[in-house]
C-alpha cells in the first residue's frame, strides 16, 4: 500500500476523536460517520464497518451483535465471507495476466479449454474471456441447477469449480437484458479454470501470490475446504421458520473463483483502494475494467465491478456479494480510490435498499 493510514475504533454510540493535528491540516468530520451508524443500528444485523477518507483516514467498528449466543458485539476487525466481491480479485488476476501479454480479453474460451463447452445451447468457441468477466456469455448459473434446490444438503461437500461448470450445461439459456447481461457464478467458476491452465496454479494460489501478499493482507484467506471462519469471526445467520439460524460453518469450495474468499473490511478496503489507483493493473487494464454496460438492475457492470450512481458527478465502484451461510458484502469506492465504505453484514434478512441508501449518503458525505 502507499503511505500509512490511522486507524480508528468506532462504535455506534461513540466516535473516537482524532489527535490533535497541526492547524493547516483539516480536521476529520466524523458526522457522516456517526450518522451511518445510528442508521445501520436499526436494520437489525450485526454489521461491521470499513470508512476511508482523506482527513480521517481509515476507520473501523460496527453495530449490532457478530455472535448472538454469546452477545460478543461487532468490533469491526471481525472476518467475513465476502462472497462475489471475489469475482473482482478473479477479474484483476485475469487482467494482470492480459497485460503480461499471456492472454487476451478476445480469447475464446475454447482456445484454451478445448472442448469443454460444446452443447447445443454453449460453444465455446463463440464465447469469450470478456464476456465470462462481464457476464455476457449467455450461460447459465449452475445455482439453477436441480443439484442446488436445497443449498444445505451440500453444506459440507467438496465439489470442484468444473463440476458445476457442467452442472450449468444442461441448463437452458437465461434470461439476458438488452445488453445481453446475464449474471452467473459460472461464468467465474470457468474464468478461474482459465487462470488454472494458464499459470498451473488454482485461481486461489494466483488471488495469493498476486494481490494478497503483495498488499500484505493478512486477514484474507482462501478457504479451501475449511468451513470454519478465522476469529474473530461474524457469525452468519439465515432466517428459517421465522428465526435466524447460526449457519457460519460451510464448505464454499464450489464457490471458487466465483465467491470463495474470507477477508475483513479493513483488507477489502486496501484491495479496492489499489486497485482504483493502479496499485494492481496498468492504465490500460483497469480502463479495460471499467468499460461497463447496464446490467439486470440497470446499473453499470464492468469485468467484475459494479458501477454506482450515489449522487451526480460521485463516480463509485464496488461489488457486493452474498453467501448461502448468510454473509452478506457490500462496499463503495470512489474512482480516485480516496474515500471507501465496506460493510460485512452477518445476516440474510434486512432492508437492503435502506443500506444501499445508507452507504450512498456515507460515501458521499465523507471527507
Amino acid at each position: 500500500m502507499r503511505g500509512v493510514l490511522v486507524a480508528f475504533v468506532v462504535t455506534a454510540s461513540l466516535v473516537a476523536a482524532p489527535s490533535a493535528a497541526p492547524a493547516a491540516t483539516p480536521r476529520c468530520d466524523t458526522k457522516p460517520i456517526r450518522t451511518a451508524l445510528n442508521a445501520l443500528e436499526k436494520i437489525g444485523a450485526g454489521i461491521a464497518v470499513t470508512v476511508k477518507s482523506p482527513r480521517c483516514g481509515v476507520w473501523t467498528g460496527g453495530v449490532g451483535l457478530a455472535d448472538r449466543r454469546t452477545g460478543r458485539e461487532v468490533r469491526g476487525d471481525e472476518h467475513s465471507r465476502i462472497g462475489s466481491d471475489t469475482k473482482t480479485w478473479t477479474a484483476t488476476v485475469v487482467l494482470q495476466l492480459v497485460g503480461e501479454g499471456r492472454i487476451e480479453l478476445d480469447d475464446t474460451v475454447d482456445r484454451h479449454l478445448p472442448g469443454l463447452i460444446r452443447t447445443k445451447d454453449y460453444d465455446g468457441r463463440e464465447i469469450t474471456i470478456r464476456q465470462l468477466l462481464q457476464h455476457t456469455s449467455g450461460l447459465p448459473d449452475y445455482l439453477a441447477a436441480p443439484f442446488w434446490e436445497d443449498e444445505e444438503e451440500h453444506r459440507w461437500d467438496h465439489i470442484e469449480p468444473l463440476q458445476t461448470v457442467k452442472q450449468a450445461l444442461p441448463l437452458p439459456p437465461p434470461e439476458r437484458t438488452p445488453s445481453g447481461f446475464a449474471y452467473s457464478n459460472t461464468n467465474y467458476n470457468l474464468a478461474g479454470l482459465i487462470v488454472t491452465k494458464i499459470t498451473g496454479r488454482g485461481i486461489g494460489e494466483e488471488i495469493n501470490r498476486r494481490i494478497i501478499k503483495p498488499l500484505r493482507l493478512r486477514e484474507t484467506s482462501w478457504p479451501g475446504d475449511r468451513t470454519t471462519i478465522p476469529k474473530p469471526d461474524l457469525r452468519g445467520y439465515v432466517k428459517r421458520g421465522g428465526k435466524l439460524v447460526d449457519k457460519t460453518e460451510w464448505n464454499t469450495s464450489e464457490a471458487d473463483a466465483s465467491g470463495a474468499l474470507i477477508s475483513t473490511g479493513a483488507d477489502t478496503t486496501a484491495f479496492w483502494t489499489a486497485l482504483m489507483t493502479g496499485e494492481l493493473l496498468a492504465p490500460a487494464e483497469l480502463a479495460e475494467m471499467k468499460k461497463t454496460i447496464k446490467d439486470d438492475f440497470d446499473q453499470d457492470y464492468g469485468l467484475g465491478v459494479e458501477g454506482y450512481q450515489f449522487a451526480p458527478g460521485l463516480i463509485t465502484w464496488g461489488h457486493s456479494g452474498s453467501m448461502a451461510s448468510g454473509h452478506k458484502f457490500r462496499n463503495a469506492v470512489t474512482d480516485d480510490g480516496q474515500r471507501a465504505v465496506t460493510l460485512l453484514i452477518g445476516s440474510d434478512s434486512f432492508n437492503s435498499e435502506k443500506v444501499e441508501s445508507i452507504v450512498g449518503a456515507l460515501i458521499r458525505d465523507l471527507r
